[in-house]
C-alpha cells in the first residue's frame, strides 16, 4: 500500500480524501492501490471494491482493447500530460452508465518502483453548457436568415434580435474565452448591426408615435411626413437586410451565375434613372458610353448589385457630380466610377473589401461595410475584377473589368 511507502501526516492524507476531484493511484501494472473520496462518488465503487482491481475496470467496454495499446505507451515512456482536453473522453461507472472526463495523468518511482496518479474530472455539466452555447449560436443564425415580415413584427423582432444578440455575445464572450471562432467577426458584426438598426427603428417608432397625436383633417400634411420617414426608414432597414442575407447566401455558395444578352447602354441608363432619388441638389451622373455596347453576355442580376453599390457609394461620399464611363475592349467590359468626395485613405484602402470594415472619415455617414466586400465577391463570380485607387479629399475610381461570359457558364 502506498500508505505504508510514504506515511503521511493526517491533515495530508485529509487533503487527498477530502479533495474536491477523483485521485485513483495505480502500480506498475495499473492495478489501483489508492483511491479517494470522491472518486468514489464519481464511479459508484467503495475503496474496499476498487482496491487491487486493474484500472481497465472504468474504462468503457469497447474501448478497452485500445486503451491497453494506450497503457502499454504510457509503461514504456512515461509522460506527466492532460487527457481528454477538447475529445469526447468517457470512462465507466460500477453500473456501467458512462460519463465524459478529463484526466491529468502523472507518475513517481519509489524503490525503483513506478507508481501513477491519475487526477479525474467529471465534465458532463461543462459538456451540457457548451452544447447549449451551440445550440444558441444556431439560433442567431437562424434569426438573422429569417429577418423578412411585415413593418410591424419586422420592427418588433429586430429589437429582440438586437437584444438577444448583445445578451448572447457577452455570454459566449464569458464562457468561450478559447473559442477563437467566437472572436473578432462576430463582435464587429453585432457592434455594426446595433448602430445601423437603432437609427431607422427609433425614427420609425418616434413617428408611429406622433402620427397617434395629429387626428384632425389639418393635420394631415404632418401625418404624411411622418408616414414618409417611416417608409424611408424601412426602405434602409430593407438595404441592410438584404445585404446581411447576401453575404450568407454568398458564404454558402449558393449564388449561382445566370448568363443573360444585354444592351450595356440601355442597362446604364435604368440604373441611373433608379438612382434619382438619391441625388442631392444639384448632383447629377454623367455618363460616358465609348462605342456600341450591344448584345453584351453577363449575369445581369448580380452586375446590377454591383453598379448600385458602386454609384450609390459614389453619390452618398460626394456633393458633387459623378461620372459613369463604359467601354469594350478584346471582348471586355470596362466601366468606371469616379466620385469627387472625401477620398479613401492608404491605410484604409488596405482593408476595404473586408466585411463589416468601414474607412476612419465614413464613421459618421450610414453604412453596413459590407458594399465594397459584396461587390468584390459577385466581380469574382462573374470572372472580372474590381480595382479601386483613391485619394483623401479628392475622390475615388472604382474600375470594374468584365469579361464576355458564354452560356455554358
Amino acid at each position: 500500500m502506498l500508505k505504508s511507502l510514504f506515511p503521511l501526516p493526517v491533515h495530508f492524507e485529509a487533503i487527498f480524501h477530502e479533495a474536491a476531484i477523483g485521485i485513483i493511484v495505480t502500480n506498475a501494472s495499473f492495478d489501483i492501490i489508492l483511491s479517494n473520496e470522491y472518486a468514489h462518488r464519481l464511479f459508484g465503487y467503495t475503496e474496499v471494491e476498487l482496491l487491487g482491481q486493474n484500472i481497465s475496470i472504468l474504462i468503457p467496454n469497447h474501448l478497452k482493447g485500445k486503451h491497453e495499446g494506450h497503457l502499454g505507451k504510457i509503461n514504456h515512456s512515461p509522460v506527466s500530460r492532460p487527457m481528454g482536453l477538447g475529445l469526447d473522453l468517457k470512462a465507466k461507472r460500477k453500473d456501467e452508465s458512462l460519463f465524459p472526463i478529463e484526466i491529468s495523468l502523472s507518475h513517481f518511482k519509489s524503490e525503483d518502483q513506478m507508481y501513477y496518479i491519475a487526477f479525474v474530472s467529471d465534465v458532463t455539466l461543462k459538456r451540457k453548457v457548451e452544447m447549449e452555447l451551440i445550440l444558441r449560436n444556431q439560433e442567431i443564425n437562424q434569426l438573422n436568415e429569417s429577418l423578412e415580415a411585415e413593418v410591424e413584427a419586422r420592427t418588433h423582432a429586430l429589437q429582440h434580435t438586437l437584444e438577444q444578440l448583445e445578451l448572447q455575445t457577452k455570454e459566449l464572450e464569458q464562457s468561450l474565452q478559447k473559442e477563437i471562432e467566437l472572436g473578432d467577426l462576430k463582435t464587429r458584426f453585432v457592434s455594426m448591426a446595433s448602430h445601423e438598426f437603432r437609427t431607422p427603428l427609433t425614427s420609425i417608432l418616434s413617428s408611429a408615435s406622433l402620427i397617434e397625436k395629429y387626428s384632425e383633417s389639418a393635420d394631415q400634411p404632418k401625418r404624411s411626413q411622418h408616414i414618409q420617414r417611416i417608409k424611408s426608414s424601412v426602405a434602409h432597414l430593407t438595404e441592410i437586410l438584404e445585404e446581411f442575407l447576401s453575404v450568407g447566401k454568398l458564404e454558402a455558395g449558393k449564388v449561382e451565375v445566370r448568363p443573360d444578352t444585354f444592351d450595356v447602354t440601355e442597362f446604364l441608363a435604368d440604373l441611373v434613372t433608379e438612382l434619382d432619388g438619391m441625388r442631392r441638389p444639384g448632383q447629377q451622373i454623367s455618363t460616358v458610353i465609348d462605342g456600341s455596347l450591344s448584345d453584351f453576355v453577363s449575369d445581369t442580376s448580380m452586375l446590377r448589385k454591383v453598379l448600385l453599390n458602386g454609384l450609390s457609394n459614389a453619390l452618398k461620399f460626394s456633393q458633387k457630380e459623378v461620372f459613369l464611363k463604359a467601354r469594350m475592349h478584346d471582348e471586355e467590359l470596362f466601366i468606371e466610377i469616379i466620385d469627387q468626395g472625401i477620398g479613401i485613405s492608404d491605410a484604409d484602402q488596405k482593408h476595404l473589401f473586408e466585411r463589416f470594415f468601414r474607412g476612419g472619415n465614413a464613421s459618421v455617414i450610414p453604412g453596413t461595410g459590407l458594399g465594397l466586400h459584396l461587390m468584390d465577391r459577385y466581380m469574382r463570380l462573374l470572372g472580372g475584377e474590381l480595382k479601386l485607387r483613391s485619394e483623401l479629399g479628392l475622390g475615388t475610381t472604382l474600375t470594374i473589368t468584365l469579361p464576355r461570359l458564354s452560356y455554358a457558364n
